[in-house]
């Protein structure tokens, strides 16, 4: 499977960010062979037409609708790109963390590492016109940098992505408040590096040398959720990811994520999905699936 490496020198300053907005180049990155990319991805869409599959999901592309992609999420796009009016934005995590000085930052951010959600944000043309307006500032600061550029980006790009995630928060009728603890961030990030070996409550209490009642508190006042059901959804998109773009066996699978037996892992997947592997994978193929 192919994966897009950031390339820094499309946007010629030593920054791990760009915005693109040009159908020649965003051919390189709308692959229709499943792949994934090492940044974030926000992609603004004036005028659109097709679907993307992202992990398990089927998402059509609407007019006047923003985009948002994790790293290493994988995708397929079926679209037309000389028919679609959109703009990029992409950037590395360590890159924004470091230059927004906050480790956690892309965590507070609603819509990256989304598994109960839409990953789509349907707003008015008014607001998708005026976000375009805040990137092509960014690209400008990029292509002709000044002195004080750094600091007009970091402006900028702070604003954007705060005033997205209010717009996020609301659509989808989303508790919007800061974990002061940053427990709640910090356990979501601990998911995305551990998943695959660690699947207790108790091994993210331990990492973060909390109680699983404090990881617990924070976790439902932050997401409206428990932590255990935070981590089922994202070892649920695990499994879908392995069923559908591995070549793994179930037992494979299974001993790949630690448990012991794969018929423990397939009552879980069925318990969640209501589906067996091989209905679900079937499924998705015919596209009854979304």
């Amino acid at each position: 499977m192919k994966t897009i490496l950031f390339n820094k020198t499309e946007c010629g300053v030593d920054f791990l960010l760009n915005v693109i907005h040009d159908s020649g180049i965003a051919q390189s990155y709308m692959l229709s062979e499943t792949h994934n990319a090492d940044y974030f991805e926000i992609i603004v869409f004036k005028k659109g037409n097709g679907c993307v599959y992202i992990d398990n999901r089927k998402i059509e592309i609407k007019s006047n609708s923003i985009l948002f992609i994790s790293p290493y999420q994988l995708k397929k796009w079926e679209v037309n790109i000389e028919a679609l009016d959109f703009t990029i934005l992409i950037f590395k995590e360590e890159f924004l963390n470091e230059f927004l000085n906050d480790k956690l930052f892309t965590y507070k951010l609603l819509y990256f590492y989304q598994y109960d959600h839409p990953m789509r944000l349907d707003l008015d043309f008014e607001k998708i016109q005026g976000t375009c307006n805040i990137l092509q500032e960014i690209k400008s600061e990029l292509v002709s940098p000044n002195l004080d550029s750094a600091h007009i980006i970091r402006s900028l790009i702070y604003y954007v992505l705060h005033r997205l995630n209010r717009d996020y928060a609301n659509q989808n009728h989303l508790p919007f408040q800061i974990d002061t603890s940053n427990y709640a961030y910090a356990f979501k990030k601990l998911l995305e590096e551990h998943i695959k070996e660690k699947q207790r409550i108790e091994d993210y209490s331990d990492l973060l040398g909390i109680s699983r009642i404090t990881l617990n508190k924070a976790v439902k006042k932050q997401f409206h959720q428990t932590a255990t059901q935070l981590l089922k959804n994202r070892l649920l998109t695990e499994i879908k990811n392995e069923l559908l773009y591995s070549n793994k066996t179930i037992s494979e699978i299974a001993f790949g994520l630690g448990y012991s037996e794969p018929n423990h892992m397939m009552r879980f997947f069925k318990k969640q999905t209501g589906f067996t592997a091989s209905e679900f994978q079937s499924s998705y193929q015919n596209g009854s699936l979304s």
